[in-house]
């Protein structure tokens, strides 16, 4: 999987969730320090209501699992937090959740999440991945620790669309979806965005184009189907005003965070990316939070295999761009 340049997004994820889980005994939460959790595609919500860090992530047969810590050293879990309802999308039984994330607003907890499925849609490429119903979707919830109710039976994106990663952003006071359009369906992943209403339980527009995946030097198509992949969007407002983002793909060392800047410093951009990576070491799907101290951080998992573990990296936010300073401890 390390040197799949498109495993990630596609049916090789789920064979390697399915076959984790397999080899999973049931849950028992416990005391454990970060470095010997095993977690991917991590979130991380700073709740300072409680003083606790929540980190969430998908667990096996289709569910979401939670830690909390004071430290982000030292943490309590897994908890699982959402199970996902047999029959939720009528005729498209979901096998897998991918990359929760966990989002606080207007006095409520909002889970961002991919459902995927096995089922076919109707056109299908020779010679290429399968094309399934997969989709970004969104959960809510009157606690961190659930329980979570998705507002739909489909994703919030037309079901039409292979869609993943969806992530939030508030825009001028209104809500919006900023997630992947998935290379398996169009070749050249993008990152788009959908506006939603007040109460984020659906999509009140058609989505807009933000960027492919090409448009950024750094990126390396897959040697085998010349894809680009899109991956992991999440947004985030600089010192100085400007509005970047952090986004996964691939590059010769593996999977890969870049910067990318709003010129308008608005969804609509348009968006210039950095030429240089924010962390080109083989671990991805990135997301910036603050420490209770006031710290920026990076959180991502790393390898981009079976043995990923999630490690949280220091940020400078130099006004301009993005940094990478330091590892924070995991023990």
């Amino acid at each position: 999987m390390k040197n799949l340049i498109c495993g990630t997004l596609a049916g090789l994820l789920a064979v390697i969730a399915l076959s984790v889980s397999a080899q999973q005994a049931p849950l028992q939460s416990r005391e454990q320090k970060l470095k010997d959790i095993h977690l991917r595609d991590v979130c991380v919500l700073a709740d300072k209501a409680n003083g606790t860090y929540y980190m969430i992530g998908a667990g096996r047969q289709a569910t979401v699992v939670e830690y909390t810590s004071k430290d982000l050293v030292n943490w309590t879990g897994p908890k699982e937090i959402y199970r996902t309802p047999p029959d939720l999308w009528p005729g498209a039984p979901i096998n897998a959740i991918w990359a929760p994330e966990m989002h606080a607003y207007n006095g409520k907890y909002y889970l961002f999440l991919t459902f995927s499925t096995n089922k076919l849609l109707p056109e299908q490429w020779d010679n290429w991945r399968p094309r399934v119903v997969r989709g970004s979707t969104i959960l809510v919830g009157d606690s961190p620790t659930g329980p979570f109710k998705a507002f739909l039976n489909h994703s919030t994106p037309s079901p039409d669309l292979i869609t993943l990663d969806g992530t939030f952003w508030i825009e001028d006071g209104k809500p919006y979806m900023v997630f992947a359009h998935e290379w398996v369906q169009i070749s050249n992943g993008t990152i788009e965005y959908l506006p939603l209403k007040d109460d984020l339980s659906e999509a009140i527009d058609k989505p807009k184009l933000m960027f492919r995946a090409s448009f950024a030097k750094w990126p390396r198509p897959s040697p085998t189907e010349g894809c680009y992949v899109t991956d992991g969007p999440y947004l985030y407002k600089s010192k100085s005003g400007k509005l970047m983002m952090i986004w996964s793909s691939f590059t010769n060392s593996g999977y890969t965070v870049g910067v990318a800047i709003s010129g308008s410093g608005k969804l609509a951009g348009p968006w210039h990316h950095d030429n240089t990576p924010l962390f080109d070491k083989d671990g991805g799907h990135g997301m910036l939070f603050h420490a209770f101290d006031g710290k920026l951080l990076m959180a991502l998992h790393t390898p981009n295999n079976r043995e990923a573990q999630p490690h949280f990296y220091y940020i400078d936010d130099t006004g301009e761009t993005l940094k990478v300073t330091g590892e924070a401890p995991r023990e």
